[in-house]
């Protein structure tokens, strides 16, 4: 138990004592002493809202291990022997005040000595990923047989992950073993805007993918003359500049806020638990934050189920079973990835708030940060048989 010697505002000096209290938990305050029917909020060793038993409700907020900020509220029903709030100073007094600059994340501490474990495994996916990333690209900017649209978009979405993974996952083997590492406000920022666009940057990308599929099924006299050099690049630079819109709206809107807290309960600067620790009133961060969710998954999601709907029937029309097996073989990749990938996304991003555990979203963000960028890869290369030639003839010409 740890007495907190919190509060004081004109005449009013209480004592409050919060019960046990672990970080990221939730704080249980207890009024010691009371003077004034009020309605109290206590930043400091925790996170707390208090009610007194005269109302019977009790607020809770996550619990912090720093960043000390008093702010007071009346309540309207002062008794007869109270002062009014009037009687006392408008402008709240405030004691061991630190302003937050920098973040510490939580991330996989309660993993305690299989941290290192998570270590070793994560290493080695981001190794292959990159790795597998890398060589797409070359193969599909040396080899003249992948200069297609579909390749084009698969090399686009190849160098999105790239970028993605390098803004977040350095960073989460760094805490793996160097415990916590702290990231200025600037850092969390920064991490968080290019984890926006990116994200949101191959959500658009999967779409432009599930259009090329159409095309080539269902119009394919004029695949050429549709997907176009420019009619790719147009899609591509519309995809960006959609994550890039979306990053900007969610980064000024979130750090506007001011923050209380310093300890990210997560393992790289995501939008819930970053917005956890502000000590303002996120509503309008939370609408904006489910209206950009919205967009960025249902928007791609409808269209590539649009896509596929069209796809499908048009399958069905060719006369002959192997060309069947032929068209739904050349969608199979895309519709894979585009099921693992919304499938996650949704789940993380618009589940109601109620939902919301720690350890599934840390579970979720592990998915698809480090899982998905694998499993794409491993989808579009290893079950490629384009890819695999491609990349055969490339090691001919190595080893020639």
């Amino acid at each position: 138990m740890t007495d907190v010697y919190a509060v004081y505002l004109g005449l009013l000096d209480m004592k409050i004592r919060l019960g046990p209290c672990s970080l990221g938990q939730s704080c249980i305050p207890v009024l010691l002493e009371q003077t004034y029917n009020h309605h109290l909020i206590v930043v400091g060793l925790g996170v707390i809202g208090v009610k007194t038993a005269a109302t019977g409700k009790t607020l809770g907020r996550r619990c912090n291990a720093e960043g000390e900020l008093i702010l007071y509220e009346w309540s309207d029903n002062t008794g007869p022997n109270q002062p009014s709030k009037d009687a006392f100073p408008s402008r709240i007094q405030m004691k061991n005040f630190t302003e937050v600059t920098e973040f510490i994340f939580l991330g996989f501490s309660s993993f305690g000595k299989h941290q290192i474990t998570l270590f070793v495994v994560f290493l080695t996916i981001y190794i292959f990923t990159l790795a597998g990333n890398i060589i797409i690209v070359t193969l599909t900017y040396n080899d003249h047989h992948l200069h297609t649209p579909m390749y084009f978009f698969l090399s686009m979405l190849a160098s999105s992950e790239t970028v993605y993974t390098l803004v977040i996952v350095p960073q989460m083997l760094s805490n793996l073993i160097f415990h916590n590492q702290p990231i200025s406000l600037a850092g969390c920022a920064t991490q968080m805007f290019f984890f926006v666009t990116l994200a949101t940057n191959n959500c658009f990308l999967l779409t432009a993918m599930g259009y090329d599929r159409y095309v080539a099924i269902c119009e394919p006299l004029r695949y050429t003359v549709i997907m176009s050099k420019g009619m790719c690049v147009k899609l591509v630079c519309g995809s960006f500049s959609t994550g890039l819109v979306m990053a900007v709206l969610h980064v000024t809107a979130m750090f506007n806020l001011s923050f209380c807290g310093t300890v990210v309960d997560h393992f790289f600067c995501d939008i819930y638990p970053v917005m956890k620790l502000s000590c303002d009133d996120t509503t309008i961060n939370e609408i904006i934050n489910y209206g950009v969710s919205s967009f960025v998954i249902l928007v791609p999601v409808g269209l590539i189920f649009i896509s596929y709907v069209l796809i499908i029937s048009s399958i069905f029309k060719i006369a002959s079973a192997d060309g069947q097996k032929k068209a739904f073989a050349t969608c199979a990749s895309h519709l894979t990835v585009v099921l693992v990938h919304y499938g996650c996304a949704s789940i993380a991003y618009l589940k109601p708030k109620s939902e919301n555990s720690v350890e599934k979203d840390l579970l979720l963000s592990v998915t698809y940060t480090i899982i998905t960028p694998l499993l794409n890869l491993v989808i579009y290369s290893l079950r490629n048989k384009e890819v695999k030639d491609a990349l055969h003839r490339a090691l001919g010409r190595i080893t020639s």
